[in-house]
């Protein structure tokens, strides 16, 4: 029943792959104005007329009455503070973020309707907007316009955005590069007298002892490893498992790991699990991580891993444990190891860039877009639409914005799209990394705070991070939506069958997988890896 449900996935994905790469006709527009701006916010445009700047925003239906998501507590601080002295309109033009990518092929085809800034997170949309010339190279603006925009990014983030020499997108900032982190009930280690395990080979064990001896009394909803089918979980498994491609770096996207070596040992591993009644029966069919949770917070759950954030929130996962089970314990801990990697505790990490904010070749609005990403990049500007006012949203405490216990929800609601109109700060950036997450910690419950703490640790040990190509790899926009849920599938029926049926099944799965795209993808990667190392 799970394998049928996955082959209807990949049969679905036939039509959405077709609407993610369709090639949309991108006219090439008017070139950027070329309008010039006083360096202390004078008039954007020539004789000082008023114009309009429009903004994409991403909407996604939570907006708090009386907001909306175009006019609201920052719609309005961006008007105030860049808009009116610049005289600028600031118009946002939402988009529904299930549908980012369809709505913004139709407006980039329009040509007219289109945004003066559009962003995404997909790599290979930029780089067919690129490619297809529908993008204002941004370079020479950034330096004429954008000297706090370069400085905050910074040059190695910068590369994200480039195709063949030239800046067509400016890439926001992640502020912390930290992803998985994995915890284990210390209360049911306590109970059978067990250490943390620190290696692959010690978590087997005791996940075996977790199952055997049934420390929580739990029975029939014993489960000694919680599993679902999401990357936060089987991505961790297959990182302790698989060689980077080259030292400290790995392709990137998420259905490139069958081409790694060591996937067919993280897929033979999950097999054994499976099979020994280890880990959750069902994970197949928990694509959100909804029942897990629910298990965890029943305390039906012995060890897990998780985004590094997720546990952490207020009356969530970890809370609800606490509350719901008397005497159990959370800890961090990093036991996955990698016997092709020197037996360290590889896992994945965050690229340094978060989305791709790019300006349309047809907008006449290059040198107003360029200083609005500039101005957000100045002074206090980040903080205050991340963090709010001073004294009502947050305390600045050794110059981190420490969010107020006791904050009203008034307060509160004038934030709830901080993150969608921040757009060059993937997450609050403070600093360095140390201080963001300084920062990030700040804003959850104190009580869970600790823990957070040792969690991003473990998220920031032995990581691995993505290659930067420089140029797009076409086999990605070809066949990426198919090859992301062929991943879902191979996981799924290699981890069910039965152990003697593993490596026919497993041989089965990857040839297909090699048919759907995965061949051609492998070419490409390989000759792009080749073409980096020889520069």
């Amino acid at each position: 029943m799970t394998v049928n449900v996955h082959q209807g996935v990949l049969k679905k994905a036939t039509g959405i792959g077709l609407a993610a790469v369709m090639g949309v006709a991108l006219l090439a527009g008017c070139s950027s104005d070329s309008s010039t701006n006083t360096a202390n916010g004078g008039s954007a445009s020539p004789g000082g007329e008023r114009v309009t700047l429009k903004v994409e925003v991403f909407d996604r239906g939570s907006s708090p009455a009386p907001h909306t998501i175009t006019n609201n507590y920052l719609t309005r601080l961006v008007q105030e503070r860049f808009g009116d002295p610049n005289n600028i309109d600031v118009e946002f033009v939402p988009v529904q973020r299930s549908e980012e990518v369809t709505k913004l092929n139709v407006l980039m085809a329009s040509n007219t309707d289109v945004p003066d800034i559009v962003f995404t997170y997909d790599s290979s949309v930029f780089y067919r907007y690129a490619q297809q010339g529908g993008l204002t190279d941004v370079g020479e603006l950034l330096d004429q316009y954008g000297t706090n925009l370069k400085k905050f990014i910074g040059e190695d983030t910068l590369a994200f955005g480039q195709l063949e020499g030239q800046q067509y997108a400016v890439p926001g900032k992640r502020a912390i590069t930290g992803r998985y982190s994995s915890y284990i009930r210390q209360d049911w280690l306590d109970k059978l007298g067990l250490p943390v395990p620190t290696t692959t080979d010690e978590l087997y064990t005791t996940l075996k002892a977790f199952k055997e001896k049934d420390p929580g009394g739990l029975g029939s909803k014993n489960i000694p490893m919680g599993m679902a089918l999401a990357p936060a979980q089987f991505e961790t498994l297959i990182y302790a498992f698989m060689k980077p491609v080259s030292g400290d770096l790995t392709y990137s996207q998420r259905y490139e790991l069958p081409l790694h070596e060591g996937f067919k040992d993280a897929m033979q591993f999950l097999n054994k699990l499976y099979n020994e009644g280890l880990i959750s029966k069902d994970f197949s069919l928990d694509e959100d991580k909804t029942q897990l949770a629910k298990d965890i917070q029943n305390g039906n759950v012995g060890y897990w891993s998780e985004d590094v954030d997720v546990l952490f929130y207020a009356d969530g996962t970890l809370d609800n444990l606490y509350k719901n089970v008397e005497g159990s314990k959370v800890v961090p801990v990093d036991v996955l190891t990698n016997a092709n990697v020197d037996n360290k505790h590889i896992k994945s990490r965050y690229a340094s860039n978060g989305m791709y904010i790019m300006i349309p070749k047809s907008s006449k609005r290059a040198v107003e877009a360029v200083k609005y990403l500039d101005w957000m990049a100045s002074g206090n500007n980040l903080i205050d639409m991340y963090s709010g006012v001073e004294g009502e949203n947050y305390d600045l405490v050794d110059g981190i914005p420490v969010v107020k216990a006791d904050v009203s929800q008034e307060f509160a609601d004038r934030l709830f799209n901080a993150g969608d109109m921040a757009i060059i700060s993937n997450g609050k950036n403070i600093g360095d990394q140390a201080t963001n997450e300084k920062a990030w910690v700040s804003g959850f419950p104190e009580r869970n705070q600790e823990m957070l703490k040792q969690s991003i640790a473990i998220a920031n040990t032995d990581t691995v991070g993505p290659i930067v190509f420089g140029k797009p790899i076409e086999a990605e926009s070809q066949y990426g939506t198919t090859l992301n849920d062929k991943l879902a599938v191979i996981i799924v029926k290699t981890a069910m069958v039965k152990p003697e049926q593993f490596e026919s099944v497993y041989e089965q799965e990857m040839k297909d997988y090699m048919s759907l795209g995965g061949a051609k993808l492998q070419e490409e990667l390989e000759q792009g890896l080749k073409e980096l190392q020889a520069q």
